[in-house]
């Protein structure tokens, strides 16, 4: 599939590239952080919470709301899933990698068809707001070697949530704390919401 720049038009949909802000001492904290021949997250890390720059990301990309810093390394080639949240993520990405991406607007009936999916190239060094109306998931290697990308949401995001009987359509897709996700069928695991339709995308 065609891959575009987070610098292209194209990608305005569905969110910005952030300059201004200097977080050169996160990306090398990150170097400590681990690259697995799989796929890691961590929520939040001590050892980024703790970068001056961390402050700047609070007070700048979220008024200086309560944020958590993690990241999301490793190796990975396909699209598997697809998640929201009710907030903007910030991603660093400490390596070249390429996010697949939709709009929550195009889910219907609980469906998203993924031939609606875009790729794009997140170039090292770059930081990223994706909009919260943004469907996204874990990156995708861009080079041999895998991707490390630091992961910024507000406080709690993406932790355990207990699970209540939905209400409406959407709470079935609410997986953890202001996390809605959409699985495809070929990488559903138990409990999660199988809502994706068409190709599982491999880059």
């Amino acid at each position: 599939m065609k891959i575009q720049n987070v610098s292209d038009a194209a990608f305005k949909k569905y969110g910005k590239v952030i300059t201004g802000l200097d977080c050169s001492d996160i990306i090398a904290a990150m170097a400590e952080t681990p690259c697995p021949e799989n796929v890691v997250y961590v929520p939040g890390a001590e050892s980024l919470e703790s970068c001056a720059s961390a402050k700047d990301i609070a007070y700048t990309l979220y008024g200086g709301m309560p944020v958590q810093i993690g990241y999301c390394n490793g190796n990975n080639h396909k699209l598997n899933g697809l998640e929201y949240h009710r907030d903007s993520e910030v991603n660093i990405a400490v390596t070249d990698l390429i996010l697949l991406i939709g709009s929550e607007q195009d889910i219907e009936n609980g469906k998203y068809d993924t031939s609606k999916v875009e790729a794009f190239l997140v170039p090292a060094g770059t930081v990223i707001e994706v909009y919260a109306t943004t469907l996204h998931y874990a990156p995708c290697n861009a080079n041999d070697g895998g991707f490390k990308c630091v992961v910024a949401l507000p406080k709690g995001t993406n932790t355990d949530i207990e699970k209540r009987a939905p209400k409406t359509e959407e709470d079935k897709m609410l997986f953890a704390r202001n996390k809605w996700l959409l699985m495809h069928p070929e990488a559903a695991e138990e409990g999660q919401y199988v809502g994706l339709v068409g190709e599982n995308i491999c880059v």
